[in-house]
This record gives structure tokens, sequence and C-alpha cells, in this order.
């Protein structure tokens, strides 16, 4: 497309020039304009005169010109380059020590720059929300072209915001990298907005930027011994108020501890035991009955009778003084199988051995399993345990087989239920009664009858939760007396923490201000974090979440 048309499209009959078009371009003459894969606008400045950037002073003496390339905002779905001829003029003020000085046009060019403002500000605005690589990729969507180091560059270039004065201040503190290294995060509570990013989360570092910082009247922190020592060392007239947030966490995690302690105490009652059945002989053991049947029908099959034969056979030569040689002979059998036959046996270890068994080394602890496995415990790991330490010495491996044959003849009762878990018990204390379902409710109801320490627990921890809902400080000492005459460790060790942090503590249970913004821009600053994926450093991030909306 020849230039002339370009031009007459933008400026013809319907009166749209491109100075109207961009805006921007209000300090230049557009000469001309050309679509090459993109829109190519060819202008020079308007001005007749350039003002000195050190002194000030206007001139209108040219000492010569350039052209300059500027990347300026897409417009149509198209990019836009700037061909902008610009003059270099000498300066006429004697007393300055510029000899010669480049013409800038305002809102359009500066020193270096190689993008117009309103493409920088576009790709800043990318920059911060997206970072390099994925801002680098949402840019060349948008036809702005800019690498990732390009983008960064825009972001580390920005100036800081002025913290100022912060009234309410909220701290504290993030991972750079969990469990290692850490940093803290200062926010105004009343606008929610963060104000600086601290390298570290030591108290001298707090205390040197309150310091740096007068005019903070209340301090929002968590129970971090650092944050409290680093506020009254930076800003010993500020009022230090403890969450109530970490307070309630805090006080839920002793009352975890003190729920394990006593979860036995609701284990189910065991069940009754039977009615005394007087004289009455007990009912046979199933095994021993199963072994004796397995006895009668060996006694009756072919081989069994011959085996009883053959011993009878044998005792009675050896008891009319014969020898194992002389046996054999008798009845026509190798010494081997007379041997056999030799020591005296009863008719069940005779019997055994027609079927093919042998002696166990289970056979003395099969009494304790059978007894065991009529309690209900069938784990063969744990059978295992106990029998070898009563003396057995096979493998586990009998036992398992053993207990299978169990399993077939007599299913095991079933299992007594477990206690509640000490996370359900945690929760049913430390919910408001109103959110809890009614087998929840049920189910306090019954441990708190059960056990009378979880009882008391449980109207402790109610007593705390009116003071915090509703903000009654001036009660906190009359609780920590009674949380301390109670028989209940964990709720002594959690009332000496709020001795040793009283005031803070009364605060936060008594004043409106609390550290829920301050929690709200950690999770923010995560999220930036892993947007760059652990890569940028301090500066970069600090940048980021001082800047992003």
């Amino acid at each position: 497309m020849s230039l002339s048309r370009v031009s007459g499209c933008l400026s013809g009959e319907h009166g749209i020039s491109v100075e109207g078009l961009l805006p921007h371009l209000g300090g230049v003459i557009v000469e001309a304009a050309e679509l090459a894969g993109g829109l190519c606008v060819y202008a020079r400045v308007r001005a007749d005169r350039g003002v000195c950037p050190r002194c000030g002073q206007a001139s209108g003496r040219v000492h010569s010109s350039y052209g300059r390339r500027l990347a300026d905002a897409p417009a149509g779905g198209r990019p836009v380059v700037i061909r902008l001829t610009v003059r270099r003029f000498f300066c006429g003020n004697p007393g300055c020590a510029a000899v010669t000085f480049a013409e800038q046009v305002e809102g359009l060019t500066s020193r270096r720059a190689r993008r117009t403002p309103p493409l920088a500000r576009m790709l800043t605005g990318v920059a911060l929300a997206l970072a390099g690589r994925a801002g680098a990729r949402l840019a060349a969507l948008l036809d702005l072209t800019a690498g990732r180091s390009s983008l960064l560059r825009l972001v580390m270039a920005l100036p800081d915001p002025e913290a100022g004065t912060v009234p309410v201040l909220g701290i504290d503190d993030f991972a750079f990298r969990r469990g290692r290294d850490y940093g803290t995060v200062l926010i105004n509570v009343e606008t929610g907005r963060p104000v600086d990013l601290l390298r570290d989360r030591e108290a001298g570092t707090v205390a040197r930027w309150l310091k740096g910082h007068p005019g903070t009247e209340v301090i929002c922190r968590d129970r971090a011994g650092a944050y409290a020592d680093g506020a009254r060392q930076g800003a010993p007239a500020a009022v230090q108020v403890a969450d109530r947030w970490h307070l309630w966490h805090n006080l839920a995690g002793h009352v975890e501890t003190e729920a394990a302690r006593h979860r036995g105490c609701l284990a189910p009652p065991p069940p009754d035991p039977p009615p005394d059945p007087g004289p009455d002989p007990a009912p046979p053991d199933p095994a021993a009955a199963a072994a004796a049947a397995a006895a009668a029908r060996a006694r009756q099959s072919p081989r069994g009778r011959a085996t009883l034969a053959r011993h009878a056979q044998v005792q009675q030569l050896r008891a009319q003084g014969q020898d194992i040689t002389q046996a054999a002979a008798a009845l026509a059998l190798t010494p081997a199988t007379v041997r056999r036959f030799w020591p005296p046996a009863s008719e069940q270890d005779l019997l055994a051995t027609a079927r093919g068994q042998r002696p166990s080394l289970l056979d003395a602890h099969k009494p304790y399993l059978n007894q065991q496995w009529a309690q209900g415990i069938t784990n063969a790991r744990q059978l295992h345990r106990d029998i070898t330490a009563q003396g057995y010495q096979g493998a586990r491996g009998l036992v398992q087989i053993y207990l299978q044959a169990l399993r077939t003849r007599t299913p095991p009762p079933p299992a007594p239920p477990p206690p509640p878990a000490t996370r359900d018990i945690t929760r049913w204390i430390t919910t408001r009664p109103g959110h809890l379902d009614d087998h929840d409710t049920a189910s306090l109801t019954q441990a708190r009858a059960r056990c009378p320490h979880l009882d008391a627990l449980a109207g402790h921890v109610t007593d705390f939760a009116k003071i915090l809902t509703n903000r009654h400080g001036h009660r906190l000492d009359q609780w920590i007396t009674t949380a301390d005459a109670s028989d209940l460790p964990a709720l002594h060790s959690f009332a000496r923490g709020l001795k040793l942090d009283r005031d803070a503590a009364r605060n936060g249970l008594t004043l409106p201000w609390s550290s829920g913004k301050v929690e709200g821009n950690v999770n923010r600053l995560k999220m930036l974090k892993r947007q760059m994926y652990g890569r940028a450093g301090y500066p970069l991030l600090r940048k980021r979440v001082l800047l992003t909306t």
C-alpha cells in the first residue's frame, strides 16, 4: 500500500488524523505512514526549539539531526513502530556543562528509551502480573514484543512506593525456603496494602524499620517472640495486639494434646460377662473336637488299623526280650521300620503319624492362640510376637496357617470399636456448638459424660471462646487463674504462654484490630513467589509485592 493511500485512509474524508488515533503523538508531525506487516509511522518533532535538560534554557541553534526507532503500543491488532527524526541543539548558556543536547518529546520519548510510554506501561503491567517467562508469552500474544529479561528490568526500574506513616501495622513472616530461610512482610492494616518486605525475621531488623518509620500506634502480630521484642525496641509507645486467630489456634493445639492424653477414657466399656453356668461343663474346644474327629476317622482307616496292629506286634516282641534285629527278622521287616515302632507311644501319636502329621512347635501355644482368637485378636504378627515372648521358636508362617484354619471353622467375633480419634475429639470441643451436626453433638455429650477431664476442658474452651468472640479481654486474667487451678497440664502450658504475652493477648481480645489482612497478603505473596518458581531473588520479589495491586 502506498504512503498516500495510508495517509488518505487515516486523515482523509472522515477527518481522523494519526494524532487523533495516537494522542501521545501530539508533539510531533506525522509525515507519512505505511503498512508492512505492522504500522510504521514517520514523524518529526513539532516544536522549533529545544530545552536543555541540564540548565533548562531553550535553544534554536540546530547542531545535527538523527533518526530514532520507537516501538509503540499495537493499534488494531498490529504492532506500531514510530520512525522519529530528532534534532541536536547547541546549548546557548555559557555556564552550562552541556555543549549540545538532544530534544525530547513529552509523553513520547525519554533518554535511551526504545519504547514509548504507553508500550512501557503495558509491558510493566504484564511483568508485574506474571513476571518474566509467563509475561513474555502473554506479551507475544498481544503483539507486545519483549523478552523475559526486558520485562524484569522494567519492574526493577520502577520506584518504590513511599511507606509514609502507618498508624496500624501488621507483621508476619513468610518462607523463602520452608524450614530454612524466612522473611518479614509489613502490611498497612487500615488499607490492606503491603508497606515493605524485610529480608529476615529478626527482632533487630524489625526494630530498625520501626525507628526509620515513626508514627506507628498499633502493631498486629502473631505470638512470635522476635516480633514482640522488635516492636518493643522500635516503637515502645505502640500498642501490641496478638491476633485472635493465632490465640485460638494455639489453644486448639493444647486441646489436642490434652485430648490425646484422655482418649483412652472414651473406649467402649467391655461387654458384660455371661452369667455363671454353675457346675455345667464348659463347651468343648472347637480345635480339640476337630482333632478328636480326625483321630476317629484315622482309627477306622486301613492305614490306621495297620499302624496300631504293627505297633502292638513290635511291643509284644520287645516284652519277650527280643532286640530290634530279632524282631525285624520275626516280622519280616527292616530294622529301620521296627525302630520306628520300638518306643512305647500313645494311640493318638500313632494315629497322627498314620495321618501324616508330626508334632508341631506350635502345639504348646495353640490354647493361647485359641483364647486370643475368641477375644477378637486375629493379627498374626501381633500373636507371633506374643508367643515368641512365651518361648515359641518357629516362624510366623505357622501362626498364619493355624489362624487361617481357625478362620474357616470359627469366624472371629467382631472387634470392639476403637475410641474416637484425637482430632475428632478436638474438633468437637473447639467447634462452635451450632456448627456441629447431631451425631457430633451426641458424641461430645457422651465424651463429656465419660471423662471428667474432657468435660472440664470443654468448659474452659467454651469460656475462652466467649471472651474471644465478644472481645471481653478484661476477663482474661480470671480465665488464666481458673485454668491454672484445673487438673489439665496442657491448659497450664497455654496459660503460661498467655502470662508471658499478657498485654498483647488482652489487647487482641479487646481491640477490633487483627492480622486477617496480613494473612491474606501472605497468601498472595506465596502466589507471586511460586510464579517465579523460586528463581527470583529478594529484590524482585519485594518489587512485585509492593507494586502489584
